[in-house]
């Protein structure tokens, strides 16, 4: 009887090590900066700031865009804007992250896409250069007109 005590204690104890390390160990594929912010010139629908919102799972990377660059002209429904997000990948390459889901957006509301989504390899450096848009099948291109703050997302 001592002796399968003595194993049960060690089970125990072998499965709590194995918890504390899972517990303390990083988040494996966590994307950082969670949150950034861009500036974007996009002709004559206007100018404005983007908040930029990214996640990740592996080599899938999601990012949703909000901006009041763009405002709705009339009510847009809910998967309506189709989106393309072009981001420079480690300075030189570029990627980009597509979709066409948005939240149903009120007229005169600014333009709300994503998530977006996008192949990510591990120590990719992403920042965004430009975003196109299509509503209505009108295509509204916008530029960053300054750095992505804090910094590139980094997966």
């Amino acid at each position: 009887m001592r002796h399968g005590r003595f194993a049960l204690t060690a089970a125990v104890g072998t499965g709590a090590l194995a918890l504390s390390a899972l517990v303390l160990a990083p988040a494996a594929g966590a994307v950082e900066p969670q949150e950034a912010s861009i500036a974007f010139d996009c002709g004559s629908f206007g100018s404005g700031t983007a908040a930029l919102k990214a996640t990740q799972n592996g080599t899938a990377a999601t990012i949703a865009v909000s901006t009041s660059a763009i405002t709705a002209p009339l009510d847009v429904g809910a998967g309506a804007v189709r989106s393309t997000l072009t981001l420079t990948r480690n300075g030189s390459g570029t990627t980009t992250f597509t979709g066409n889901s948005n939240p149903a957006i009120p007229a005169g509301s600014p333009v709300s896409t994503g998530p977006l989504n996008g192949t990510v390899a591990s120590g990719d450096r992403l920042a965004a250069s430009s975003l196109r848009i299509v509503v209505f099948g009108i295509t509204v291109t916008c530029t960053a007109t300054s750095a992505q703050t804090p910094g590139p997302f980094v997966f």
